[in-house]
């Protein structure tokens, strides 16, 4: 399997998983407060919400790749 197969497969999962989920989270660790040694730490769980369009289009450019890799 050469790379343009490999990427188009990659590109077709990651836009049916933004199609399936919508997006992603992740937690974002900060300090609220700092006095002397002590430090408060404050964790913000954050959301990145993926477009429709962009995964649609990650599965289009990913059938494209697997269709001109044939060739």
């Amino acid at each position: 399997m050469n790379a343009t197969k490999f990427i188009g497969i990659i590109l077709i999962a990651a836009g049916c998983l933004g199609l399936a989920y919508g997006g992603f989270s992740y937690t974002k660790e900060t300090t609220g407060m700092k006095l002397g040694p002590i430090e408060l730490k404050v964790e913000e769980k954050q959301r990145v919400n993926v477009p429709v369009i962009v995964s649609a289009g990650a599965i289009v450019a990913g059938v494209l790749l697997l269709v001109v890799g044939r060739k």
